[in-house]
């Protein structure tokens, strides 16, 4: 409008006043079309958007600041063939000790674990891709999946990055687009849980949708105070790029809103492990009809120091989560939930085909099914115990169902999944 009224009321300035205008356009957008040929992470968003040179800049001045921020020096660069670049970091170094809390301290002490807990053998294998080529990570490091411009870029919201979108972990989840097939347990007071989880690789159909399976450690109301430690497994698009399971953390302690992340994307989880890489690939994966594969999970609290504990597979210490980092969970957890969640985002207007699990439904059964085995829970004397008044939930059961059994090989056990949209679930 600006211009229109000077063409109209001030013919005598125009000629000036676009030759001011050619040469700001030309040097604002400049950067931009060097960034264009140089980014190998943005080439789509500023092709689309040049007509917001400014904001273009602004936004990769924080991504890259960012970057800069959680991609720490390496002393030794893994390149894994799946495309991931894993970095050894010095472990001092590690993102949870830019946290004030923990600045200038090192990793602590393994503690003591559960009684009951029938580990005897040390894992050797990490099960994970990166490890194929025989690399590995030198001892005092820790393997860190590298973050790329790409993998910011694509997310919904870059400040959003690397964090769940608030809603969930309700028992009555209808509505908020995650859908759940779980069983929990609450009315006591919990210090960890343990399980083994079937691997799988489902289908997911949208880009900003997730299939995880995992373990919840859960403390407070499920208003905006809610404490969660949760690990397990995940296929998601957006913040990995492609759909492998991956092993993955994840804590928050005001309901998701401002605290807490996936892996290591904030300060929070303290690594201690040079064998495994949380954000990394899981190989192998079951295959239906044919062989199966599963990850022991353990998530405890160190009876001495109060921080929550993480082993993988046999025997294996990823690492632990502060004490300090919660309110509720720093005394103890109110309700341990096991099982699969999904995204529904009804991009096409109707119910996702994303998968849960192995894809199948529970009835399925070994196989062909998606399995949890061995549920138990850790009590206040540090001892592993059998799961007692057990719930169910599949909060959309025609589209991912869950069935719960009870054997002397697996213990506590349940088949759970399935395949989303199809004729009962629209």
């Amino acid at each position: 409008m600006a211009a229109a009224s000077i063409f109209r009321n001030k013919h005598s300035v125009i000629l000036p006043l676009f030759v001011v205008f050619l040469l700001f356009f030309t040097s604002s957008i400049t950067p931009v079309l060097c960034l264009k040929l140089n980014s190998d992470s943005g080439n789509r968003l500023l092709a689309n958007q040049t007509f917001r040179p400014g904001n273009e800049i602004l936004k990769l001045k924080r991504v890259n600041a960012y970057l800069k921020k959680i991609n720490k020096p390496a002393v030794k660069t893994i390149q894994s063939p799946d495309g991931d670049v894993i970095d050894c970091v010095l472990s001092h170094l590690q993102p949870a000790f830019d946290h004030p809390e923990l600045k200038g301290q090192k990793p602590l002490d393994p503690p003591e674990k559960p009684k009951g807990n029938e580990t005897t053998v040390k894992m050797t294998e990490s099960y994970q891709l990166w490890t194929d080529s025989g690399e590995s990570c030198p001892e005092g490091t820790v393997p860190i999946r590298r973050t790329t411009q790409k993998d910011v870029l694509r997310a919904s919201k870059i400040r959003r990055f690397g964090r769940k979108l608030r809603r969930h972990v309700r028992r009555d989840s209808t509505g908020t687009g995650h859908e759940h097939a779980v069983v929990f347990v609450n009315g006591e007071q919990y210090y960890g849980a343990k399980a083994n989880i079937n691997v799988w690789a489902p289908r997911v159909t949208d880009q900003y949708e997730f299939s995880l399976s995992q373990i919840w450690v859960i403390s407070g109301s499920f208003g905006n105070d809610l404490n969660t430690i949760e690990a397990g497994w995940q296929v998601s698009p957006e913040l990995y790029g492609d759909n492998y399971p991956r092993f993955f953390t994840y804590w928050t302690t005001d309901a998701y809103q401002a605290t807490g992340c996936y892996n290591l994307l904030c300060s929070g989880f303290v690594q201690t492990n040079n064998k495994i890489a949380i954000g990394a690939a899981i190989s192998p994966r079951s295959i239906y009809s044919g062989r199966q594969f599963d990850i022991g999970l353990m998530v405890w609290k160190d009876p001495k120091h109060g921080n929550w504990w993480l082993e993988f597979g046999s025997g294996l210490l990823v690492g632990y989560w502060p004490a300090f980092l919660f309110s509720h969970l720093r005394s103890h957890a109110s309700m341990v939930q096991f099982g699969g969640e999904i995204v529904n985002s009804r991009s096409s207007g109707y119910h996702t085909a994303t998968q849960m699990g192995s894809g199948h439904f529970a009835e399925e059964g070994f196989g062909k099914a998606s399995y949890f085995r061995n549920l138990q829970v850790v009590d206040w004397d540090n001892n592993l115990l059998p799961l007692t008044n057990l719930h169910l939930l599949a909060d959309h059961p025609n589209c991912y169902d869950i069935r719960q059994g009870k054997n002397n090989v697996w213990g506590t056990y349940f088949y759970y999944g399935g395949p989303g949209r199809n004729v009962r679930c629209p």
